[in-house]
């Protein structure tokens, strides 16, 4: 079976009224598209399961999930699946237009990009609750990764296949696909998409989201700047607390010398402690570097990645001839 030139991988979780308008959106749109469409049927408690199933063409999988298990791990599980050369991800809420999605296929084939990202030029979402926290979380984003994208909640994204099934989705770190595809090396773009209000069914997000896009904002910046060298960071933080611990105990030491009566003083008990948390730091940095070891050599992971291969013509012995 040959495979498709793109693959569309939907996420849906309670769409029943949205299905079938989001099917119809999709195979419309594709239509002059080698395509198969990936649907991730996430713990939903209504009918969307016999909605997909009413409604999807021959080029249409649905994965059904157990229970819930969220976004992140409903995008892994399609990408997973898919076969496509491209593979594009999109919500299944009807937010997203299908119809975006050959003008970003195109774009990534023409230009040569290796993620071409969407973004919501008219978002249509309330202003307090949905547009004010997510230029927040974008700027911050944007800024501390230093991947420099406008919009990171735009899930209708499109991926060179190599690109996408190499990222390693877990938790939910859908919210920085981008992030993680630059990890890889990618060449990256953004392009203006079109977004529409939410007609059938409720929004799954909330204002409760924002801390867990901080907390899996550092971990984030770990994995850019020390997942590879975690002694750089654990080991750096114990070397200065033990030199702060030294410092401090050796003052204290001259000050008994001397005749003073240190016991009791808050600044040994700091001094105790910072020593106690350099050889804690600095144990913790050892204990990481082994298990990023075991991590690669357990699984014959590599350290890098290739991009491409040049072989220069071959040289038959004797073509050359030297002249004496």
């Amino acid at each position: 079976m040959n495979k498709p030139l793109l693959s569309v991988v939907i996420t849906v979780y309670n769409e029943e009224d949205n299905i079938k308008p989001l099917l119809d959106a999709t195979y419309a749109a594709l239509s002059e598209i080698d395509y198969e469409v990936i649907l991730i049927e996430d713990g939903s408690t209504d009918r969307t399961v016999a909605e997909v199933k009413k409604y999807a063409n021959a080029r249409t999988k649905l994965i059904i999930f157990n229970r819930n298990f969220g976004q992140t791990n409903a995008l892994a599980a399609g990408i997973d699946m898919a076969t496509g050369e491209y593979i594009a991800t999109m919500d299944g809420d009807l937010q997203n237009d299908p119809t975006d999605l050959p003008m970003i296929l195109q774009k990534a084939i023409d230009e040569e990009w290796d993620v071409v990202a969407g973004c919501r030029a008219k978002r249509r979402d309330g202003f307090v609750l949905r547009k004010i926290p997510s230029k927040i979380a974008n700027w911050v984003i944007r800024n501390a990764t230093k991947v420099y994208l406008n919009d990171y909640g735009c899930t209708l994204r499109v991926y060179k296949a190599g690109i996408a099934q190499n990222m390693g989705l877990y938790g939910e770190l859908h919210r920085f696909i981008p992030v993680l595809a630059k990890q890889q090396g990618a060449k990256m773009t953004e392009v203006d998409v079109k977004h529409h209000p939410r007609i059938h069914g409720t929004s799954k997000y909330g204002l409760s989201r924002t801390f867990k896009v901080m907390a899996d904002l550092i971990l984030m910046l770990f994995f850019q700047k020390y997942f590879q060298r975690p002694i750089h960071l654990f080991g750096g933080l114990g070397l200065m607390a033990l030199v702060l611990g030294f410092l401090i105990n050796f003052y204290l030491l001259v000050l008994k010398i001397m005749g003073e009566d240190i016991w009791g003083r808050p600044l040994m008990i700091v001094g105790f402690i910072s020593l106690l948390g350099g050889i804690q730091l600095i144990t913790t940095g050892i204990i990481s570097e082994i298990i990023v070891r075991t991590y690669y050599e357990s699984q014959n992971k590599k350290t890098y990645s290739v991009k491409a291969v040049f072989q220069g013509e071959k040289v038959e012995v004797g073509s050359i001839k030297s002249e004496v």
